[in-house]
């Protein structure tokens, strides 16, 4: 059955918006009488009918409805470099989604060499993959910050920082305790600078390696999104 995203799913009626109306009309072709899906990004999982199907303005009546739906015992929250090739940086949002992710926050290190980010168009990507994998929490896009000032932001916790440099560093799945909220720093291209790792650490940030061979910023990002909800039973 097909899901579309509203902001609002209180009321007995529920409109999609031009972007949604459109979709639901001209792509998918969908007519007065047919059932769909409708989550507000919160929890909301809304079985509807189309009642008026219009492009500019498709109007749904709820049939019924489940809150909090496919809900999660844990938090994962992934502080990760924006790529110099932002598609990457896309990619990682989009798949992180699709594999269970709850906050991303972009964080700006001393060697990255993208700084500045669109949030409007990585979120309709997110909504996107919300809706493609049948997911009803839309993640949590924080604005782009300085790693510094993330890491003042931080009170500890189960909280990781992956780098490359070769010190002591532990295994995720030797350290992560299942079931615990989670906080996972990943560099840029250039890595964290040893500043970077020693405020981190002094923060509480335990160090972590992903082995031998070296992962690109976004493939690492989501190795260890994928590790976290393996170890916790989502993905199997």
């Amino acid at each position: 059955m097909h899901v579309f995203f509203s902001p609002d799913t209180n009321n007995q009626h529920i409109g999609l918006n031009d972007e949604e109306s459109r979709h639901c009309t001209r792509v998918l072709r969908l007519s007065e009488g047919q059932q769909v899906i409708v989550t507000n990004g919160k929890g909301s999982w809304v079985r509807a009918s189309i009642i008026i199907a219009d492009h500019r303005r498709v109007v749904l009546q709820q049939i019924s409805r489940e809150d909090q739906f496919g809900k999660r015992s844990y938090h994962l929250h992934m502080a990760v470099a924006p790529t110099k090739n932002i598609d990457r940086f896309e990619w990682f949002l989009e798949k992180s989604t699709e594999c269970g992710i709850d906050e991303i926050t972009p964080i700006i290190c001393e060697q990255s060499e993208r700084r500045i980010i669109k949030p409007q168009r990585l979120e309709k990507i997110m909504a996107a993959a919300m809706k493609q994998s049948l997911r009803a929490y839309l993640p949590k896009l924080n604005p782009a910050i300085d790693v510094q000032t993330f890491l003042k932001q931080q009170a500890g916790g189960q909280t990781y920082i992956a780098h490359c440099i070769a010190t002591n560093r532990t295994n995720l799945a030797n350290d992560y305790k299942a079931g615990s909220d989670t906080v996972i720093m990943v560099g840029p291209e250039g890595d964290f600078s040893g500043t970077e790792i020693e405020a981190a650490i002094s923060k509480g940030f335990r160090p972590i390696s992903l082995g031998a061979e070296r992962l690109r910023t976004e493939t690492a990002a989501l190795a260890l999104c994928i590790q976290v909800n393996t170890m916790n039973g989502l993905l199997q």
